[in-house]
């Protein structure tokens, strides 16, 4: 089990911390990463999910429908909780709100769940990371962006709640059309429908999927890298909740669904990632830094080394979960 675990792991944190290092060390931009991380997750990311999902059997796709639930539940509970401490007890902005909430609820599914599944699962057990990732891209992301847009104020414009409104829809708007939401979408419609995808098409998107998870990775290390770190009572608390409420709330769903044991593992194994770079990318879109979620992030990751490893050996270990 050890091995396995060693497996799973320390490739993923030997990219992170190339990337980390080529960003200290000036090798690369750490403050503009902006254009990789384009490539990751407008080309490559949502190439191999498209593949994943469209090549999947349509039985097998329905079976993960619990999974979307259970991690779409989990996600939107603990994202209004947090939203709600840091606007009434710790009076941040709107904007500062909602960029720590993505944080805390959206698991670095993108970097760190796709090669920790394929390491463990195998590279034909990517479906669950597609749904995890459509459920954070269809559920806290588009919020967030809305909120961000509620709080961006513009000369001229009017607060009313239909100004408002219209705002929010606009933002949820362009969060939907992102090629990380439709590529899952697409593919599972494809699935739905029985549809082949041609072998030169599954070949061609392969070319460019099967560098997703490296990518990934390398780009959560730069931007890393670009964070200055304040270890504060907020981002402690924040990260046990990243790291340990979260997979117990996601364990307390399923069990509550009678989600059957494989879906509760990959749920459990999901909820237990570190927080992704979503909150710190869409900050540095919209003008707004913020150091309590960059420093979530790294603390997080760092701590996710021991929990990632608790998680798996309890969840497929001999002796583990029943």
């Amino acid at each position: 089990m050890i091995a396995i675990i060693l497996l799973a792991l320390v490739p993923i944190y030997f990219v992170l911390l190339l990337g980390y290092t080529a960003g200290k060390r000036g090798v690369i931009n750490n403050t503009h990463v902006g254009e990789l991380n384009t490539v990751v997750m407008t080309y490559a990311l949502p190439a191999s999910l498209f593949a994943a999902t469209a090549a999947t059997p349509r039985d097998t796709l329905l079976s993960q429908w619990p999974l979307l639930v259970i991690l779409g539940g989990a996600m939107m509970l603990v994202y209004p909780l947090w939203y709600g401490l840091q606007r009434r007890l710790m009076r941040r902005s709107a904007s500062e709100a909602a960029l720590q909430s993505l944080t805390v609820a959206l698991p670095n599914y993108a970097a760190a769940g796709l090669p920790i599944v394929v390491a463990l699962l195998g590279p034909t057990h990517t479906v669950p990371v597609a749904v995890a990732i459509a459920a954070g891209s269809l559920l806290p992301s588009p919020v967030t962006l809305a909120l961000l847009e509620l709080s961006a104020a513009r000369p001229g414009e009017t607060a009313t709640a239909g100004a408002k409104a219209v705002r929010f829809a606009r933002a949820m708007g362009h969060a939907l059309v992102k090629p990380i939401v439709l590529a899952p979408i697409t593919g599972t419609a494809i699935a739905l429908l029985q549809w082949k995808l041609p072998p030169v098409a599954a070949a061609s998107l392969g070319q460019i999927g099967q560098a997703a998870g490296g990518m990934a990775l390398f780009v959560t290390g730069l931007i890393l890298s670009a964070q200055r770190f304040r270890l504060s009572w907020n981002t402690t608390l924040a990260t046990v909740t990243v790291t340990v409420a979260q997979p117990l709330l996601a364990l307390g769903i399923a069990k509550a669904m009678g989600a059957p044991a494989d879906i509760t593992r990959i749920a459990v194994l999901m909820a237990a990632l570190p927080s992704g770079f979503f909150g710190v990318l869409f900050g540095a879109n919209a003008g707004v830094k913020s150091e309590e979620s960059g420093s979530t992030v790294i603390a997080s990751t760092l701590t996710a080394m021991l929990t990632v490893a608790v998680t798996i050996a309890w969840l497929y270990g001999p002796g583990g979960m029943p």
